[in-house]
């Protein structure tokens, strides 16, 4: 709840030196409670206030509700987004993201952010095998017709609690191809489940991997898509401004409830 007084501090430290935010690669961040928090909001207007390059990832379409934030910045090469779209088929949707917005509901927010003026790249994630893998092309097909011009992808990712929930997702809905999808999964994995290499751990290892990669990779030439430097390509670092208002803090740190002029 006190990320904005948060924020507010670490941007106007005399030694920060600004790099491109993305907001939403741990979790979305346009969960449900941000209707009424509106915590992510207030984040974005303190990244548009000190000009600040952000990037944010999401598979909700309230990220229209920023449009009157993203589209200035975007305008001045400070702002674009990613989209996740896992799947077209809103079956496999509905159990699989029961909370997020169905596909063609995520194709529209594509479109409405792209008329905005705001740079759209497609997240194909994550690619399942057997599951949503067989819709690579057809995805990042759809992605373009509605405006994206850049695409990036991950490969299932199991660590941790992950693991359980999603073999039990995949024998409740896909008994027939479970036990390949796992077998799969690990030729990827180096024979495990799940692998937590930096270098592997997104796009995995192995011919599967390379033969993903490739297909991606084919697609998106054909596709036309732009080459983006990293997932949000080249953003303007160089006209960041500390924020004039900074929160008062304790000796502890804590916020109080005033408020005192930058002095930096």
């Amino acid at each position: 709840m006190n990320a904005l007084e948060l924020l507010r501090r670490e941007l106007a430290k005399p030694g920060y030196v600004p790099e491109h935010i993305a907001i939403g690669v741990n979790t979305d961040a346009y969960q449900p409670c941000e209707r009424e928090r509106q915590i992510t909001r207030q984040v974005l207007e303190v990244l548009s206030e000190c000009r600040h390059p952000l990037g944010l990832i999401t598979k909700s379409s309230l990220i229209e509700r920023d449009i009157d934030l993203l589209a200035p910045m975007a305008a001045n090469n400070l702002a674009c987004a990613a989209v996740t779209l896992t799947t077209l088929d809103a079956q496999i949707s509905r159990t699989l993201e029961p909370r997020a917005a169905a596909p063609m509901r995520r194709l529209r927010t594509i479109r409405t952010l792209t008329d905005a003026g705001i740079p759209v790249s497609v997240s194909v994630a994550p690619i399942i095998p057997f599951v949503t893998e067989p819709e690579i092309e057809r995805i990042l097909e759809a992605a373009r017709d509605a405006g994206a011009v850049g695409a990036h992808y991950t490969v299932l990712r199991l660590p941790h609690e992950v693991n359980p929930l999603f073999q039990e997702w995949l024998q409740a809905h896909f008994p027939d191809r479970a036990q390949r999808v796992m077998n799969r999964i690990r030729e990827m994995r180096g024979g495990k489940d799940y692998d937590a290499d930096f270098a592997q751990r997104m796009h995995g290892d192995g011919v599967w991997a390379d033969l993903i990669r490739q297909r991606f990779e084919k697609a998106v030439a054909r596709l036309g898509f732009k080459s983006l430097r990293g997932r949000f390509g080249r953003l303007d670092r160089s006209q960041f401004r500390r924020p004039v208002v900074v929160p008062a803090t304790t000796r502890r740190g804590s916020a109080q409830g005033a408020r005192q002029l930058d002095l930096f």
